[in-house]
């Protein structure tokens, strides 16, 4: 198949990343906004050896699970439009089963889970926790629209012409031969100063910048570039943030995390510091570390940091400013003298590196809550993490962001030897 070609094919499932699954003669294409069951027309847009990417032409036979996307943006068919809402296309429950799959087949898949493991009974029914499908997004990343090389809208090129008229901002588009910027006056999974600001047609992008984020909660507006800096209230706290450092965008469902995060703090080993690795502005520490007699927290970007430090409660915690190999570094050989009550990990995308993975393995505390944004790299450090002191003991996904294939997810480990600090 080459780019451009027209088939005819029935898709098998959904993957990771959203794409719906489908076989042309022997070859694999992945095909956005297509669902489980459906015959569809489609046009192949990248060619990548044994597989391709495919855009919908025409739905022979749509799926029962197949509903009419609230947001224009967001075409039923075809490569255009948003590229942030993979999943508006389905039903919300459907979302969420899709999601509970995903999570489970990269256990199987990517992390070498089989049927004979005990600790495969918390991968049979992951506990869920929906979110409100509209209007949740508090975060969002805007960029600046500038067809041709224009700038934004009202305002001239150093050529001397004029922008066209419309959106000043937009979203980056799904699919197609390149990317490009789709201009956008509404977003209805944004929150509602979020969707006032896009609606009002004032909003633009910073000088200088062609890429920004706007936070929003409660009537509080944050926009990178600007007042960038506020408070947030997440439950019985207020939280220092800001804009352009990274925040979890979903309020409501991260209030639901911290409250589980809580009832596992509670139960941990008391006579022992907490470690919060990839602590962001200290979230997590600021609501879990009053069990503890104080809490060591890792975070590599030194701004966010900055905050956590401002975050907490004075208590003589400790603020390492370092990456997570550095961190084990200092670390390993304190493991004879030295654990955890309990260990918090929030790692990136790409998850913990080999040298945090085995550190961690060795079990130096007797719970470890791994909070996850990739269920691959997940999996795949969970079956290193089982192999070492830790056993699965339970595992939830947090849907904080629908209509997406995002999934954020918590496994919880239980140390399989116990854990008791050694003898100085």
């Amino acid at each position: 198949m080459f780019p451009g070609d027209a088939v005819s094919v029935e898709v098998e499932g959904i993957v990771p990343g959203g794409a719906g699954l489908a076989r042309y003669e022997g070859r694999v294409l992945f095909i956005r906004r297509s669902a489980p069951g459906e015959r569809l027309r489609v046009r192949v847009h990248r060619s990548h050896g044994s597989w391709a990417e495919a855009g919908i032409l025409e739905i022979l036979e749509a799926s029962p699970r197949r509903v009419r996307p609230r947001c224009p943006l967001c075409e039923n068919a075809g490569s255009g439009g948003c590229g942030g809402c993979s999943f508006q296309h389905l039903d919300y429950g459907f979302q969420l089963e899709v999601k509970a799959h995903i999570l489970r087949e990269s256990f199987c898949r990517v992390g070498g889970f089989s049927g004979d493991e005990p600790c495969l009974r918390a991968l049979e029914e992951p506990r869920s926790f929906p979110s409100a499908a509209w209007e949740y997004r508090n975060r969002v990343q805007l960029h600046a629209v500038r067809p041709g090389g224009m700038a934004p809208s009202g305002k001239t090129t150093p050529s001397g012409e004029t922008a066209p008229s419309g959106p000043r901002v937009g979203f980056t588009s799904s699919a197609g031969a390149e990317t490009r910027v789709i201009p956008a006056n509404d977003c209805p999974v944004a929150d509602p100063g979020i969707r006032a600001l896009l609606g009002s047609g004032e909003l633009e992008a910073p000088a200088g910048r062609d890429r920004f984020t706007v936070y929003s909660r409660g009537g509080m507006v944050l926009k990178e570039g600007g007042r960038s800096r506020g408070r947030v209230r997440l439950r019985n706290r207020d939280l220092l943030m800001d804009a352009g450092l990274f925040f979890q965008s979903n309020a409501a469902m991260l209030e639901v995390l911290l409250e589980d995060l809580d009832s596992i703090a509670a139960e941990a080993d008391h006579s022992l510091p907490l470690a919060d690795l990839y602590c962001g502005v200290g979230t997590f520490a600021s609501f879990l570390s009053a069990y503890f007699p104080y809490a060591d927290l890792l975070e590599e970007n030194r701004a966010a940091l900055a905050l956590a430090r401002q975050n907490l409660d004075p208590g003589g915690h400790n603020f390492y400013a370092f990456t997570d190999n550095e961190w084990v570094k200092i670390k390993e050989p304190e493991r004879r003298s030295a654990g955890y009550g309990l260990i918090v990990a929030d790692p990136p995308r790409q998850g913990l590196s080999p040298p945090m993975r085995r550190w961690l393995a060795q079990g130096p505390a007797p719970l470890l809550a791994y909070v996850s944004c990739d269920p691959a790299t997940l999996a795949r450090d969970s079956g290193e993490l089982v192999q070492g002191a830790w056993e699965l003991v339970d595992l939830a996904c947090y849907d904080f962001y629908p209509q997406t294939a995002h999934i954020e997810s918590l496994a919880l480990f239980r140390n399989r030897h116990g854990y008791r600090q050694p003898p100085a």
